[in-house]
């Protein structure tokens, strides 16, 4: 280890900076403390808030150690440093070179140790093959944040991924933070500081996936940080989402996400971001099998089931898109524009064709196009000839180009208080038409507080009114496709509206156990598989409605049961080894008469012993008939912990895969939310004359299983209550069958 302050490099530590070599990657930021000194937990002794990672240091250091440097001429090193010292001048930074047999590097003092400069160090980047010694060494130099570009860790298998676990413990024991290992030179590229506005801070997991968003400079747009986080073995996404919520530069987070290291850490992170109202934009990897696979060959983290990644995301406002191309522009659009005045998307024009292509895929994605009032309609006629439809779309018929009529079409549509958002494609340049319309649409940008967009379809993109006119406005949001203008504005209207009425689930997590957990923690039998019984049971203990039913061990206890419980009945075979028991026969139905019954036990017996199935006994189960067959289950996702389910139940589970997730906590408004997002959502308002059903009653059975998901946490493995029948409204609803398995 390092001795005093100093003290001199041992002689393993001199080797390994002698040998070093390349190291691939850059890295990011380190963090220091926490803002919170107590982070309060949840019911099953999770975190309710997020750490924000205090990275001011990473990003604005006042002393970087350079741990390898080097000035040889054909070493990887030398132009790794220096990239750092033209960076380090850039942020006012005193950068110290480091190398065990060199007096200067680039004519700068060279020190044979961290210990021997003559200053604390904020940051120290380890141009060195193998990083885990010296992190061990800068233990006591008290070093705040280092980089580790080397790779060879969790990216290439099982034994990297052993190395990296020894890295990221003894970073943990040193106190400092790391950026990577496994990561590059793009935290400490050149930013433009003659930009004005919102900024976008960028993360990414792999570099060359950043180059998009960086280079929307050259159109224009600010970008503050970049935090390339490579394999993460201590630093990691969500410390960077935590940190640039609160940065005041920061309009738009931009992500590029292979795996997410930690799925609760990722959540608090979303959290902050969504009570700040800076909106997170993502590409996330791993909708594919074959995605997934190589994600995780990149940088060795779990993927997670996409679907449970894909409603995480949603749930707490991160803004998935597909492409580079969607993050660049959907994450400036974030960035730069004002909060909408209205939800109202208007298309204006020089082609009815245009404006009716557009509308159409507009309107396919879920945007709200008005019509405009009868009113507004007139006005926009003094202008515009009476054949043109000006309802919206709004056909001009060509952009006036002599005179003010132009501007005043333009005005008058922005005037409409339906209107929240003007669109304009321009399929390609056409001048003075197009020239001029540009023109109009920048001035009328810089009157207005609503937004302009305006899709620049030509494929050269040289001509004037696009490079100077369009991008030379930072009131007017210019793109290049139509989908990417769609994806761009409805993300837009979507964050707004989400952020609007935010309420973050962690507040109203329950912190301590209900008297339903201690009813149900004496049902749990570890490493089980409850029988459908003893898995009722556990419904009950949460107040969940199931039938009318016994339990029973001869055919007369059967009959006696039957009677009590009332005609018709159902009856099944119940034990701890039992799943699917309609496959096998054990299920019979609509039973009215004591001899059915008799006959039923006798079969249902029969075929367990056949089977060699043991049985806890016959239930006797009270018919429900009337209403909408539901599921509603508990899951374990690798990445997130207990996850719920809610969609068509029966067999339509299985043929439709009609089903929508949540991770807890949240709230009744997301429990609603799961349900519009069923394709099956009609079924539930009553189809063909059938009365809707009691959704109320099937909301607070999502929220009472997400209860149970809570406080039994690792206990419940899987709890599927499969069909759960929705009554008509006001009935309620009744968990007919239930399967439950013990982690």
């Amino acid at each position: 280890m390092l001795g005093s302050t100093h003290g001199t490099l041992t002689t393993d530590f001199r080797a390994r900076v002698e040998a070093c070599g390349e190291t691939p990657r850059t890295a990011v930021h380190s963090t220091a403390a926490s803002t919170e000194d107590v982070v309060p937990l949840d019911v099953s002794g999770r975190p309710l808030h997020s750490d924000v990672p205090d990275l001011d240091r990473f990003f604005r250091p006042e002393s970087v150690a350079v741990i390898g440097a080097s000035d040889a001429e054909g070493r990887p090193n030398t132009g790794i440093t220096r990239q750092l010292i033209a960076w380090a001048e850039r942020v006012g930074a005193r950068i110290h070179p480091v190398h065990p047999t060199r007096e200067a590097v680039f004519g700068l003092p060279c020190a044979p140790s961290v210990a021997d400069l003559p200053e604390q160090v904020d940051l120290a980047v380890l141009l060195v093959a193998d990083p885990l010694p010296v992190i061990e060494e800068l233990a006591e130099t008290k070093v705040k944040f280092a980089v580790a570009f080397a790779s060879g860790f969790a990216e290439t298998g099982d034994a990297g991924a052993a190395a990296q676990a020894r890295l990221g413990a003894a970073v943990q024991r040193s106190g400092l933070r790391l950026l990577g290992p496994n990561t590059n030179l793009n935290a400490f590229e050149e930013f433009r500081d003659d930009l004005d506005g919102p900024a976008i801070a960028l993360i990414t997991q792999s570099g060359h996936q950043g180059r998009p968003v960086y280079t929307l400079q050259e159109l224009g747009i600010r970008l503050s940080h970049w935090a390339p986080t490579g394999n993460e073995a201590d630093l990691e996404t969500s410390d960077f989402i935590s940190y640039f919520a609160e940065q005041p530069e920061v309009g738009a987070i931009a992500c590029y996400v292979e795996g997410l290291k930690d799925g609760r850490s990722f959540l608090l992170a979303a959290d902050r971001a969504a009570r700040a109202g800076v909106p997170v934009v993502a590409v996330k990897v791993g909708r594919t099998e074959t995605g997934a696979r190589m994600a995780a060959s990149h940088t060795g983290k779990l993927t997670g089931a996409d679907t449970v990644v894909d409603a995480a995301m949603r749930q707490f406002g991160v803004i998935r898109v597909d492409g580079l191309d969607e993050l660049q522009d959907t994450a400036a659009l974030l960035a730069r524009a004002r909060k909408p005045k209205a939800e109202g998307v208007v298309v204006y024009s020089i082609s009815g064709g245009t404006g009716a292509h557009f509308s159409d895929l507009a309107t396919e994605a879920g945007l709200t196009l008005p019509t405009l009032s009868e009113a507004k309609q007139q006005e926009l006629h003094q202008w515009i000839p009476d054949y043109l439809n000006v309802a919206n779309p709004v056909d001009n018929g060509g952009h006036p180009v002599g005179d003010w009529r132009g501007r005043k079409i333009i005005d008058a549509i922005l005037a409409d208080p339906s209107v929240g958002v003007l669109i304009c494609p321009i399929t390609g340049p056409f001048p003075p038409m197009s020239d001029k319309l540009a023109q109009d649409l920048v001035d009328a940008a810089e009157a207005t507080d609503k937004l302009i967009c305006v899709i620049w379809g030509s494929p050269v993109g040289t001509e004037d009114a696009y490079r100077t006119t369009l991008l030379g406005s930072s009131r007017v949001a210019t793109f290049r496709t139509f989908g990417n203008c769609i994806t761009a504005v409805r993300a837009y209207l979507g964050h707004h509206r989400f952020t609007a009425g935010y309420r973050s689930p962690f507040d109203e997590a329950p912190r301590t156990p209900s008297p339903s957990y201690r009813k149900a923690q004496a049902l749990m039998r570890p490493g089980q598989q409850l029988s459908e019984h003893a898995a009722k049971q556990l419904l009950r203990a949460y107040g969940i409605r199931v039938p009318r039913e016994q339990l029973v061990t001869s055919a007369a206890a059967a009959v006696r049961a039957a009677g009590l419980v009332g005609y018709p009945v159902v009856m099944k075979a119940s034990g701890p080894q039992l799943g699917h028991k309609t496959e096998l026969g054990l299920v019979k139905i609509g039973l009215t008469s004591a001899s059915q019954i008799r006959d039923a036990y006798r079969e249902l017996t029969d075929i367990a012993r056949y089977e060699n199935i043991p049985l806890d006994g016959i239930l006797v189960c009270q018919m429900v008939e009337r209403g909408v067959e539901m599921v509603v289950g508990v899951t374990q996702d690798d990445l997130f912990g207990p996850t719920v389910t809610v969609g068509l139940g029966g067999v339509l589970v299985e043929v439709l895969h009609d089903a929508a997730v949540r991770v807890p906590p949240f709230g009744e408004d997301q429990a609603r939310a799961m349900l519009t997002e069923l394709r099956g959502h009609p079924l539930l308002e009553g189809v063909r004359g059938a009365p809707p059903a009691d959704v109320d009653a099937l909301v607070e059975v999502i929220l009472r299983v997400q209860r149970m998901a809570l406080e039994l946490g690792d206990e419940l493995s899987e709890l599927d209550i499969n069909p759960l029948m929705v009554l008509p409204r006001g009935q309620g609803a009744v968990a007919l069958d239930a399967l439950a398995i013990c982690h």
